[in-house]
């Protein structure tokens, strides 16, 4: 059995953004060689998501809203983890509904996805680096 490792960095400009991934999955699948196995990506910070999902603008206007709706950023008050001088605590209450990491099944050295499934990286506190980790292992 093989493993495989890379680190994908961001530095989003906003405060929240959805990116599409899936190249760079792809990218790391095709340097790992690995034909059949699993691919687990995650974010690497409690304020950041990974998810699978249709890479539709609609719908991740959609994402936007219902994610404020549950978890308003303002007023920032109004949430205790704030208190220690952050005011980031809706980003990672939206981390927790959008999940932290993936796993994808390796067929024939390709991601084995349902139609329209792809892979993105969500950020609900932006600008500052974080990571997301591709970890690959099979044959």
């Amino acid at each position: 059995m093989k493993s495989y490792r890379k680190e994908l960095w961001f530095q989003t400009p906003k405060r929240r953004a959805f990116i599409n991934i899936t190249p760079q999955v792809n990218e790391a699948l095709q340097e790992s060689e690995i034909q059949e196995g699993f691919v687990l990506v995650n974010a690497m910070h409690i304020t950041a998501s990974v998810f699978i999902n249709d890479h539709e603008y609609g719908l991740h206007q959609d994402y936007e809203k219902w994610l404020e709706e549950l978890a308003p950023h303002a007023p920032i008050e109004q949430y205790r983890h704030n208190d220690t001088g952050e005011d980031n605590a809706d980003a990672h209450m939206k981390r927790q509904v959008m999940g932290r990491e993936v796993v994808v099944a390796i067929t024939n050295g390709r991601l084995d996805f349902g139609t329209w499934e792809q892979i993105f990286y969500g950020e609900f506190d932006g600008r500052r680096r974080k990571r997301v980790l591709i970890k690959i292992i099979g044959e």
